[in-house]
């Protein structure tokens, strides 16, 4: 898979990273000549450039990437680089970064984001998944805004517990994709049964979220 990442700061470099040890074929744009042919992204191609214009992303021949990745700093440019990288360059997929949390709602197909990523909002909701149990938590943002994938640890007393997962009315737009148990993951079947400390993930729409957490919710 060919990706295309703007911005070679930590964020971009760590993403790079990972794709690489995974055996893609990564692109690195960046504005800084000093961040080029560093040793822990070997193999790794580089772009000297802005990424905001159109000349830099044609000596990238981004007609020709799987992904884009917008990881810098800069929330415009995210947008800008996820916006060219859709309508000049007909990009399959754009993955954008979030760094101001108040810009979130832009980050969409409006923008030609694919998939946003809030780093902040994601820590945070990381932190409340450790110390709130019981509460629906949302992780990411899929689909230009529609999706989202949340996360709900089953309370030890909670009517969910010893409930099988077949039998339970889960809502329409949501679907359990993942049990993590004893720090092991699981493939949820109709005969599995949920238990007290499991952590439940669900890809479901925005608009779902409220059924999702209603069914959850303990009952008094």
């Amino acid at each position: 898979m060919k990706v295309v990442i703007a911005g070679a700061g930590s964020v971009g470099s760590s993403i790079a990273k990972e794709l690489l040890s995974h055996g893609h074929d990564v692109l690195l744009i960046d504005e800084k000549p000093g961040t080029e042919g560093r040793s822990e992204l070997d193999g790794a191609s580089w772009l000297i450039g802005d990424a905001c214009e159109l000349s830099t992303l044609k000596d990238a021949k981004l007609d020709l990437a799987d992904v884009v990745v917008s990881a810098t700093g800069d929330d415009k440019v995210n947008l800008v680089v996820s916006l060219l990288a859709k309508t000049e360059f007909g990009v399959a997929r754009t993955v954008g970064r979030v760094n101001n949390p108040k810009n979130d709602w832009m980050f969409d197909d409006s923008w030609g984001v694919d998939v946003a990523v809030n780093t902040p909002r994601l820590m945070t909701a990381l932190v409340e998944e450790a110390v709130e149990v019981g509460d629906l938590v949302r992780l990411l943002t899929l689909q230009t805004g529609v999706s989202s994938m949340v996360e709900f640890t089953v309370p030890g007393a909670s009517p969910m517990v010893g409930a099988r997962v077949g039998s339970v009315p889960w809502p329409q737009d949501s679907t359990l994709v993942a049990i993590l148990r004893d720090d092991a993951p699981i493939t949820p079947s109709a005969d599995d049964v949920v238990e007290g400390g499991d952590e439940l993930f669900f890809v479901t729409t925005i608009a779902a979220e409220d059924e999702l957490r209603d069914l959850l919710a303990p009952k008094d």
